[in-house]
């Protein structure tokens, strides 16, 4: 099981009153909210193995000089030089360090890699693993490593982390028309306002749909631009000629990279806790002994 890790941790910070605080009142709603998504995920799946993936790069740079709009809406303004960090709510970034102390403490894998998304060490996880897979992510990005062949399958979270959209290709294909590779073709072509990614102009995701039902991919789509005889309209040849320079870069960054340069590490659920002082620690000072009871518990140690 891989954990989108800073999407949970989203859904847990405005699903969970922030009204949750420790003793001196920092608000700790979205680290409770996480720990007990984690509790629910393991009792309900049972999996052997859980990582979770983490942001050590939310906008790489690689990603930025293809297409400069990439997340360019997500950055926080600042006036010092140097990376760009991501706007997120105030009382949110301080609880991203408790997130990763709590998740050290139990001994559950976590693992980021510099210059790289989560996105793309799910991507690599998911290609490296040689059992069935699924991916927790409340980020539709991910569909494109939805792979029956391979038993890889993205949980999407509906409410809370109890009810999961189980996704596999036939859902897919019900929704949107294409498999699981074919939703970078999707995705790139009607564009994705969240992720600043423009796609083409005037192709949503219906005709999107419906060109790739017809021409089978992008290289075809594009192929079909430059053959008089094919069957597109006059204004979709238009604005795919006119976004020819889009498309040439947009799969790079839409696409997950497969190839991230992994550290070593332990992905097994936890025998035992890694650092019981450490995790006494953390509950007592942010007043999390609750949910880190609980995790205890379901995880049995």
């Amino acid at each position: 099981m891989l954990l989108d890790t800073a999407s949970l941790y989203f859904r847990a910070y405005f699903g969970v009153p922030d009204s949750v605080r420790a003793p001196d009142g920092t608000p700790v709603n979205a680290v409770r909210g996480l720990l007990d998504f984690i509790g629910r995920l393991v009792q309900d799946h049972q999996p052997d193995d859980l990582v979770a993936c983490m942001d050590a790069d939310w906008r790489p740079h690689w990603r930025v000089e293809l297409i400069p709009s990439y997340k360019a809406h997500r950055v926080a303004v600042s006036t010092e030089s140097g990376p760009d960090e991501e706007e997120t709510p105030d009382t949110l970034a301080p609880q991203v360090p408790i997130i990763e102390a709590v998740l050290d403490a139990f001994g559950i894998a976590r693992v980021g890699v510099a210059g790289y998304e989560a996105d793309d060490v799910i991507g690599t996880l998911a290609l490296q693993a040689t059992g069935p897979v699924d991916v927790v992510t409340g980020d539709r990005d991910l569909y494109q490593l939805v792979d029956d062949a391979r038993r890889v399958r993205v949980l999407y979270p509906i409410k809370g982390v109890g009810t999961l959209q189980m996704t596999d290709e036939a859902v897919l294909r019900e929704k949107y028309g294409v498999d699981g590779p074919g939703y970078v073709d999707l995705a790139l072509l009607r564009g994705d306002p969240s992720d600043g990614l423009p796609g083409v102009p005037g192709i949503g995701e219906k005709t999107a749909a419906k060109l790739l039902d017809a021409y089978g991919d992008l290289d075809a789509i594009m192929a079909a631009v430059d053959d008089p005889s094919s069957r597109l309209t006059p204004s979709q040849r238009k604005r795919l000629q006119e976004a020819r320079p889009y498309v040439a870069v947009a799969p790079k960054v839409v696409r997950v990279a497969s190839d991230v340069p992994l550290p070593a590490f332990d992905p097994a659920l936890p025998a035992a806790v890694a650092d019981p002082e450490a995790l006494e620690a953390i509950a007592t000072r942010w007043g999390l002994a609750g949910a880190v009871g609980r995790l205890k518990t379901t995880l049995g140690v």
